[in-house]
């Protein structure tokens, strides 16, 4: 790939990201002051569990909120990272419990290692882990195969590694070269299309943290995805 086309991608990415963070903005300030209402109003009176999802959409609105704000500062080449300690292995459970719902892959399993506390900035971490575990569970060899995600870290003296891998059919070596490319998808058969956007982003977002992002992939293991974050 050259680097004419790599800075175009960026461009439009950060562009889109610009765009989509700041009309998002207004929506999302609404959303938290009509959940804030209703938990002054009626929070006394609704039974806990309703109380619960009232709550739970208060907090992913602030979050949304924060990583927008985020999202922002990256786009205009100036990022506001919040940097803070991290327990990744809570942050990798969040984002699977939430992509159970979002991803049609019922009969997904995730496997865990030792992961690490890191010191980045949540919001986009999470942003990025997403973005390639979400990858993993929609490209399957067959969509009756049960997906199976391997998340594991390992350490040396300057950054950690954490590894994404799926059990799917890996990616040809004629397009591995794109995968990275914005608004480049590889689409299974008879699947509905989709903007391209995910690892393409992830790849931007770990290069604001400091990291970097890699793939290794083969048609008998599947694809395995590294994220290398400095450590601090």
């Amino acid at each position: 790939m050259s680097s004419s086309t790599t800075e175009t991608d960026e461009t439009r990415i950060k562009r889109f990201l610009a765009i989509a963070s700041h009309d998002l903005q207004s929506p999302l300030r609404h959303i938290a002051m009509y959940a804030e209402i209703l938990l002054d109003e009626i929070g006394d009176r609704v039974d806990g569990e309703h109380l619960e999802y009232l709550r739970t959409i208060l907090a992913k609105t602030q979050a949304a909120q924060e990583l927008t704000k985020g999202l922002i500062g990256f786009a205009s080449g100036t990022p506001r990272l919040a940097i803070r300690d991290v327990d990744t292995r809570l942050l990798v459970g969040q984002i699977w419990a939430e992509l159970r719902f979002e991803v049609d892959a019922p009969k997904a399993t995730i496997e865990t290692g030792d992961l690490p506390g890191v010191r980045t900035d949540a919001g986009i971490l999470g942003l990025v882990l997403k973005n390639v575990m979400a990858n993993g569970l929609m490209h399957r060899a067959d969509a009756d195969e049960a997906c199976r995600l391997t998340i594991e870290a390992e350490a040396d003296a300057s950054q950690w590694a954490i590894h994404i891998a799926d059990n799917g059919p890996g990616i040809a070596r004629e397009h591995q070269e794109n995968i990275f490319t914005a608004f480049w998808s590889l689409q299974p058969e008879g699947a509905a299309r989709r903007p391209g956007l995910g690892l393409a982003a992830a790849r931007e977002l770990v290069t604001a943290l400091g990291g970097s992002i890699s793939l290794q992939t083969s048609a008998e293991t599947g694809s395995r995805f590294t994220i290398r974050l400095p450590v601090q």
